[in-house]
């Protein structure tokens, strides 16, 4: 059984707020969709399973029409979304991880490189650049502490830490800046023909 990648996701429409200062409200929806696209894409060609949390309708309609499995978000913040999948993996399939799906950058290698530490029975942790977690995983259920400074308590909590330092796992999209960092790179200049 393949490996669950638990990929939460708000909305289309409304999210990325902090974004509103560089980006019309379409142009934001327009670059969540392809965001996520690009994300559960790239798991899907991992020979993972992409598994969509959402509470939002349209997104789950998206996820259900690309051939991914959704479950519902209880609409509790990001901690919870991450646990009510990693729920599901659990008792589906066994193996799981958790990722944002706003990784511009992500590669078939990034999420090898987090399958390799899984299979060699260690939690793969994978840190942000702003201090923040873009991938865990498991095989048991566990806490989720996603926020500012997550790293750290993820690291903390988890019974067999190993770092995955990647560039495609490094850049969420979350400030202007992010955005500007992801256009300036090759692998995140597709972003450009989305917007």
């Amino acid at each position: 059984m393949p490996t669950t990648v638990v990929i939460p996701i708000k909305s289309f429409r409304t999210g990325k707020q902090r974004l509103s200062s560089v980006l019309s409200p379409d142009a934001r929806a327009a670059l969540i969709k392809s965001l996520a696209d690009h994300v559960a894409s790239t798991v899907a060609e991992a020979d993972l399973l992409p598994l969509i949390v959402t509470a939002d309708s349209d997104v789950a309609a998206w996820a259900i029409g690309q051939g991914f499995p959704s479950i519902p978000d209880p609409g509790e913040g990001l901690n919870v979304a991450a646990r009510v999948g990693v729920v599901w993996a659990t008792q589906t399939r066994g193996s799981w991880l958790v990722t944002h799906g706003d990784l511009p950058m992500l590669d078939v290698a990034d999420l090898n490189a987090l399958e390799s530490v899984l299979a060699a029975g260690a939690n793969p942790i994978a840190p942000s650049a702003d201090g923040g977690t873009s991938a865990v995983g498991g095989v048991a259920e566990a806490p989720f502490y996603f926020g500012e400074g997550s790293f750290q308590r993820h690291l903390m909590a988890a019974p067999r830490p190993h770092v995955v330092f990647r560039p495609g796992l490094a850049l969420d999209i979350d400030s202007p800046l992010d955005l500007e960092a992801a256009l300036r790179h090759p692998r995140g200049a597709w972003i450009g023909d989305v917007l």
